[in-house]
């Protein structure tokens, strides 16, 4: 195994996708440099970064020969889509050297991904920054305001993923979402349920989660890779 690589990350402080990787590489113990991509001044459309990143979205995290290591990989690797980036930290830094981000057990792991893609494919997509410009510009046509239209179908929507995560987790969780340990899946959890309680969703009536979450919360790597603790968070929203 080599050492580690340098490692830059494009992200932005709110983006909750952003915010997984930013976890599980602090979770994982490793160094990164972040580049900060400004979804709301559109720097993701910019052709340098759409380059970069096809989809004009964040994260996008690249993997560059370590200058001062002989023995570092010589191939800059740039990956897209945060559960792949997730999954290849996993592989690429794998336990006992560094903390894993998935159980032993081999279904405990695929409640892990479940409980993930729950995250990633059924809440995310439809509540993200372009889902919301959208539903925004068809409550304008459709004659309604936009400002109350676009926050209703976020929090509708984030609710309705969480009841689903909640159903599962009730059956999965220990003191984390799968077990006693902290896992993908928990990464994937914290970023959403911060945008959840910031559109007014009624976390009350997820008992599971919510002692999930509180757990989550003491944990080094959330507080570092957390919205409110970044270098391009605005000093109003800073902890």
């Amino acid at each position: 195994m080599s050492s580690q690589p340098k490692i830059t990350l494009y992200t932005y402080f709110r983006s909750s996708c952003s915010a997984r990787v930013r976890m599980a590489l602090h979770w994982k113990g490793l160094e990164f440099t972040p580049v900060y991509i400004h979804l709301l001044k559109n720097d993701q459309f910019s052709q340098t970064y759409a380059a970069l990143n096809p989809s004009k979205a964040v994260p996008t995290i690249v993997f560059s020969p370590n200058e001062d290591d002989s023995q570092s990989e010589p191939v800059t690797f740039v990956l897209t889509q945060s559960v792949a980036i997730l999954e290849y930290l996993e592989e690429r830094f794998p336990a006992p050297k560094y903390p894993a981000l998935f159980p032993t057990n081999i279904e405990d792991r695929a409640r892990v991904r479940q409980l993930s893609q729950i995250v990633a494919c059924d809440i995310q997509p439809i509540t993200n920054l372009k889902m919301l410009k959208e539903v925004k510009k068809f409550a304008t046509e459709a004659g309604k305001d936009p400002e109350a239209a676009g926050p209703e179908w976020q929090k509708r929507h984030m609710a309705e993923g969480l009841k689903a995560y909640e159903t599962v987790v009730s059956k999965t969780a220990g003191k984390y979402s799968v077990g006693d340990t902290v896992t993908l899946a928990d990464f994937c959890l914290v970023p959403t349920i911060d945008g959840a309680v910031r559109f007014g969703v009624d976390m009350s009536e997820f008992e599971t989660i919510g002692r999930v979450w509180q757990a989550l919360e003491e944990v080094e790597a959330v507080k570092k890779g957390g919205w409110r603790a970044q270098g391009d968070t605005p000093e109003e929203f800073r902890c």
